[in-house]
């Protein structure tokens, strides 16, 4: 049922739209065949990482695409329209932490040798304890967050925009991104993740130029954004713009996002999410070599500069040109504009492309809103497939094939597909008002220990294992402790008293991220302190500072060493089988042989033997001389760049 207030939004597909649209999806359907296709996945490394041979324009298209999900044009747009610019620095921020990714933390994972984040944590740390827990919570955070959060993005915009129903519409979504997802692995995702990142930009790009045409330029946002207040006033100040609605770094006490925790907070959940998430990591890890990573990673850069001049923006205008809908201030007239009593800021994106574009040019936007949602959704999907298969069923089945593994990681796909389906009646129900804060709320009372451990495995040799422990669990401790009380005491809307504890009403979550941050730094160093060190054998390329070493390194736990599996190096080259791959060759072994990639055996021992050498030899990241000044010198001019748009809206 469609909400209430929308029937001038409905029913405005004309057959323009429509084209486009079943072009985007056959576009993308091609692609990933013709990827798939053109070299089929043969071996885990194949499917989960592109066999590391992508260069740096698909590497920095994946990383954004990756990132910019449908909740970015909704969210984003909404928080623009509601408070002005300070939401833009989620982005800008992210700017720097690319930076630190592609310099930092990326040459020491390349140089590793290793596929997944958990993976390094067991390299680095050793045991399985702290893998496991960072396996399981990452699959937690993808399901429970980041596929809601994109459903229900992607639903509030088809619905607001289009009068569609949405299960249908998400059922058909899922259903094309879990195919090319699923037979094409990580090379069927980047490639179409590269055309829905040049989709997003020029859509976004379209829709940008045609508002600021519509309110007169940039000059007529500043002029007419403060005067946008809605003819039903709520108590207060509720419905007025903020005075700050142009400043990113704003009070202290009055500011909805206070300066200090913008300037340390969000960089710390960034740390987590652009450094020791799977979902991106895994993009840079797929790169030629450390160059092409660099690369991508200053291209992703760039990238973001544009979400607040295409997102943050337009939605600032859309207040302007349809204040009473998108700015309503009070329950009875959101409940008559939009359907949802709480606020209908959320429909900002969708209403400025029903009322400024027109015919074909709205279906293409539409389409990159597709984009932005499958291409999420496809991030998620094999990352989570990489996950479970590398670091949980390896883990526990030592010996299993290449061609076992692949199976897996399909059928894992399949299992979020359907887990992301019977997640929709929730999303569909949630509180549109109150899901984008909830989920920047439990990142960061989950996710800042994570970025502890990462960072100083990292760049302290000296943290343990049991240091590392105490540091992640103290965390989750303090974390769910907040997470707990936010959840019982909830949000005061506007104009209400707000009589919660002083931890949840004096402590913005950003502040909040900072204190468990440096309660698990400290936490992981006083432990580290006082149990044994690991010894520098295990510690090759696994830290900055040893990231160039050519000695072989030991693995630290060789009774449970999880890529010991299908196959033995032998001396003078061959290769000891020690479980035999299953020859059969009926009809399932048929299918499973061509639409998986199966290896041979032969494919298959030199495939585990790959792995186990490059864990033990390394990787080298030495570049080449052009390569590295070129990185350096675009790096400089990106970061100069991002600090001008900081100081010239702070």
């Amino acid at each position: 049922m469609a909400p209430v207030g929308t029937e001038e939004m409905s029913g405005k597909i004309h057959w323009a739209d429509g084209l486009v649209i079943a072009g985007y999806f056959a576009v993308i359907l091609v692609t990933s065949l013709w990827s798939t296709c053109r070299k089929k996945p043969t071996n885990a490394e194949s499917y989960f990482l592109a066999s590391r041979g992508m260069t740096w324009p698909f590497v920095g298209a994946a990383l954004f695409a990756s990132n910019i999900g449908s909740e970015h044009f909704v969210g984003l747009a909404g928080s623009g329209a509601a408070s002005g610019v300070a939401i833009a620095a989620f982005e800008l921020n992210a700017i720097f932490i690319l930076l630190v990714l592609g310099f930092l933390y990326l040459p020491v994972y390349i140089a590793s040798g290793v596929s997944t984040m958990p993976e390094y944590i067991q390299q680095r740390y050793g045991g399985q304890r702290i893998s496991i827990y960072l396996t399981l919570l990452s699959i937690l955070l993808y399901i429970l967050t980041k596929i809601s959060v994109d459903l229900y993005a992607g639903a509030t915009f088809i619905q607001q925009a289009f009068g569609v129903d949405i299960l249908p519409s998400v059922l058909v979504l899922l259903a094309v991104t879990g195919l090319y997802t699923l037979f094409g692995g990580l090379t069927a995702v980047m490639y179409t993740e590269a055309i829905q990142a040049l989709l997003m930009v020029v859509g976004g790009a379209i829709l940008m130029i045609a508002s600021f045409v519509k309110v007169g330029g940039y000059g007529g946002l500043l002029e007419k954004y403060p005067e946008a207040i809605p003819a039903v006033l709520g108590n207060g100040s509720c419905g007025l713009p903020r005075q700050d609605a142009f400043h990113i770094y704003r009070s202290t006490s009055t500011g909805d996002y206070p300066w200090p925790g913008t300037l340390v907070g969000l960089p710390i959940m960034g740390l987590w999410y652009w450094c020791s998430d799977q979902v991106i990591v895994q993009r840079a890890l797929s790169a030629r070599n450390i160059s092409h990573g660099k690369g991508g990673t200053i291209m992703a850069g760039w990238i973001k500069t544009l979400p607040l001049f295409m997102i943050v923006f337009p939605g600032m205008i859309s207040r302007v040109l349809y204040t009473d809908d998108v700015a309503c201030a009070t329950p009875e007239t959101c409940e008559r504009f939009c359907g949802n009593p709480v606020s209908c800021s959320n429909t900002a994106y969708a209403r400025l492309v029903i009322g400024v574009l027109p015919d074909g040019l709205r279906g293409a936007v539409l389409a990159v809103m597709v984009a932005a949602l499958m291409s999420s959704l496809a991030s998620i999907f094999n990352s989570v497939s990489t996950l479970v298969t590398l670091d949980i069923w390896r883990r526990f089945r030592p010996k299993a094939s290449e061609r076992q593994l692949l199976v897996v990681g399909r059928l894992v796909v399949l299992a979020v597909a359907t887990l992301s389906v019977l997640w929709v009646p929730f999303v569909y129900t949630s509180d549109q008002g109150h899901l984008f804060a909830y989920i920047q709320n439990m990142q960061s009372n989950l996710v800042p220990p994570i970025a502890a451990v990462f960072f100083l495995g990292i760049f302290w040799g000296r943290a343990t294992e049991k240091g590392a422990l105490a540091g992640l669990l103290v965390g989750l401790v303090v974390g769910v402790i907040r997470m707990v009380m936010e959840l019982a005491y909830g949000n005061p809307t506007c104009g209400q008293l707000d009589t919660r504890p002083a931890i949840l009403k004096d402590v913005h979550f950003t502040y909040f991220a900072i204190i468990l941050f440096a309660i698990s730094i400290l936490s992981v160093v006083v432990v580290s302190l006082v149990t044994e060190p690991i010894q520098d054998r295990f510690l090759w390329r696994l830290t900055w500072w040893t990231r160039h070493s050519t000695n072989l390194r030991d693995p630290i736990d060789s009774d449970t060493e999880p890529l010991v599996n299908a196959a033995t190096p032998q001396k003078g080259g061959g290769m000891e089988v020690d479980e035999p791959v299953a020859t059969d060759t009926g009809w399932y072994s048929t299918w499973v042989t061509y639409w998986c990639g199966a290896p041979s055996r032969a494919e298959d021992a030199r495939g585990v033997a790959s792995r186990k050498k490059r864990l033990r030899e390394g990787v080298s990241v030495a570049e080449d001389r052009k390569w590295k000044i070129a990185a350096l010198i675009n790096a400089g001019v990106l970061f100069t760049a991002v600090i001008s748009l900081l100081i010239y809206f702070g």
